[in-house]
């Protein structure tokens, strides 16, 4: 069955107009701690620059740093896995829980996990695994996907948690108080970590010259599961390398400043070995990384480290919802890296954005996220994935906008239908007149105005 495209799933989103302005405002709450986080670092353009080029040396020498990655992990006794795509990241983790014999597994906060669908996998085979991060396991229990990378419960209220706990923990009815039931949440995954044989977690930051890796979490459920587990999964794509240690701090200080405009994150934990007893498995993955490297102009944005500032800032993604874009990892970059998975499918999300560059503003290792959204929709139109209407009317523009008299005379048609046929405009038939006030219409054009005024 095909998801539904942006535009459809985002009219859904904002028919609930208080929803969509708490969820605008929380956003943009984020967006300013982020700012005033930055701000307090007179290096923060410094940093930016030395992570922009720290990931783009990496990428260009991509190869050679997995081979030492992997020959530095292997030597600390960590088993490495190389998965083509999807398919084959889910099978070795299968392969791995069926060896084990494993019938408890807890998993933290993993988009690579997501964007492989492996929990629905794993469920195929009658294999349960619990999400511990709090975000994470509310929409599980949910059965819905995450709608934002960093915060995944984010279009949810207390109300909708508390509602959620009743259901499934059996807290108090009505009882909203965040403190309650976020310890209702403790108590219920407590039992889960103590008896977990198993642990999958993410990776943030891979280091090729030590073979270790660090998973940033603010919980520190990541640490209680690979911890207690005797086998610990990690996976992570291809491009979470940096080349040296030294390289690391410059990506803790700009993470949560740009995630959530924290100094650093609470738990920012590196794993090198295995404790004595316990396997460490680390899964490595392409799934269509290697093609959107080959892909000049986009192979910058395989330097994104998630952390969800440009959703944040996004007037789209703030206004329409996480879930309405589709995929695993949504907002502007998700609409620049999903097309590069599946072109057809997901053809619909470079049009999701306004163009105004806020994202790329924010980008904390400097993705020119607004122009390769540009670029998208060149490579989309082009390859024959949008509707023949989109088509048509983006030729139609092309036409008036070419044309400086018939772009005079468009405007003057429009000013006069404003003003005595508003109808024409103002019905359903026009996506513009949805959920959308349409503006009076002036006496003039800024044309006619210059015209007259200009000495």
């Amino acid at each position: 069955m095909k998801a539904m495209e942006h535009a459809q799933a985002a009219e859904a989103f904002i028919r609930d107009e208080a929803r969509t302005d708490w969820h605008d405002e929380t956003l943009w709450f984020v967006r300013q701690k982020r700012d005033l986080a930055a701000q307090g670092l007179p290096e923060w353009e410094q940093l930016r620059d030395w992570a922009s080029g720290i990931k783009n040396h990496t990428l260009s020498n991509l190869s050679q740093y997995l081979a030492l990655f992997e020959e530095n992990a292997l030597k600390n006794g960590i088993k490495v896995h190389w998965a083509m795509d999807a398919v084959e990241h889910n099978q070795i983790i299968h392969q791995i829980i069926k060896e084990g014999k494993i019938c408890r597994m807890v998993k933290s906060k993993s988009m690579l996990t997501e964007e492989c669908h492996l929990n629905a996998y794993l469920a195929a085979q009658g294999i349960e695994v619990i999400d511990t991060d709090l975000g994470e396991r509310i929409v599980q229990l949910r059965k819905e996907a995450p709608s934002h990378i960093v915060l995944p419960a984010i279009h949810l209220k207390k109300e909708d948690v508390s509602d959620t706990f009743n259901e499934f923990l059996d807290t108090e009815k009505g009882n909203n108080d965040p403190q309650y039931l976020t310890e209702s949440a403790r108590q219920h995954l407590r039992d889960y970590f103590v008896g977990a044989e198993l642990a999958i977690t993410g990776v943030n930051f891979a280091i090729a010259e030590t073979g270790g890796f660090v998973v940033c979490t603010n919980e520190g459920n990541a640490d209680m599961g690979a911890h207690a587990a005797n086998i610990h999964i990690a996976c992570m794509g291809i491009e979470k390398l940096i080349p040296k240690a030294e390289h690391l701090g410059v990506f803790l200080r700009l993470l949560a400043r740009s995630a959530t405009g924290q100094p650093i994150t609470t738990y920012s934990s590196h794993f090198h070995r295995p404790r004595p007893g316990q396997q460490m498995h680390l899964v490595i993955v392409d799934n269509g990384r290697s093609r959107q490297l080959g892909r000049a102009d986009f192979r910058n944005s395989l330097k994104c480290i998630r952390c969800a500032a440009c959703f944040n800032t996004c007037p789209v993604y703030r206004r329409s919802g996480g879930h309405s874009y589709h995929t695993a990892v949504a907002g502007p970059i998700g609409s620049i890296l999903n097309p590069n998975i599946d072109m057809k499918a997901n053809a619909d999300l470079p049009f999701a954005s306004t163009l105004c560059g806020s994202c790329s503003n924010v980008c904390p290792v400097k993705i020119d996220i607004h122009e390769q959204l540009y670029k998208w929709r060149q490579v989309l139109v082009k390859e024959g994935h949008v509707p023949s209407s989109k088509k048509t009317g983006m030729a139609a523009m092309t036409l008036v906008l070419s044309k400086p008299t018939l772009y005079r005379l468009a405007g003057k048609m429009g000013r006069v239908a404003l003003k005595y046929a508003p109808f024409v405009v103002n019905n359903s038939l026009n996506p513009w007149y949805k959920q959308r006030d349409m503006p009076q219409a002036p006496e003039e054009s800024f044309r006619e105005w210059y015209q007259k005024n200009r000495k």
